[in-house]
């Protein structure tokens, strides 16, 4: 496991990591608790929370800040892109897209040396899709129309 730039692997750390990284979607801290949990019983909240966010500090996952909704994390650390539903908060990555999507001209808007970049599409989910029949109308939890 790559663990170099961490103070010290430490056995919850390592089950919060592989559990994350057995998960195909993006779960909240809590949800990755309730999910550690089963393997090691007496982890507590706070350990997963502490641990998760080392992780992310450190590049070895990342940690998915989407419109004011909780924290999610992802245990893919590479770049990508995440597609999030605006009705359900379900979060998925997207797929498929070219390295150079967000293209070179845009790092030089407004006079910034721009040293990086998040991209998160917004949509309805094919479930919520379906639910209101004709595309998903209202107000979403995200505060979106």
């Amino acid at each position: 496991m790559v663990y170099g730039i961490l103070q010290r692997n430490t056995r919850q750390r390592a089950v919060v990591l592989e559990e994350l990284k057995k998960v195909c979607g993006h779960p909240t801290a809590a949800e990755l608790y309730e999910i550690a949990r089963a393997r090691m019983p007496k982890i507590s909240l706070g350990t997963v929370y502490r641990n998760l966010e080392l992780l992310a500090q450190n590049g070895v996952i990342q940690k998915l800040h989407i419109s004011g909704a909780e924290a999610r994390f992802d245990g893919n650390p590479d770049r990508h892109y995440h597609v999030c539903c605006i009705h359900c908060e379900r979060i998925e990555d997207a797929h498929d897209l070219p390295d150079d999507f967000v293209k070179e001209e845009v790092r030089s808007l407004a006079g910034y040396d721009i040293v990086g970049f998040r991209l998160d599409f917004l949509g309805v989910c094919p479930d919520c899709r379906d639910e209101d029949g004709a595309g998903g109308g209202g107000t979403s939890p995200l505060g979106r129309e």
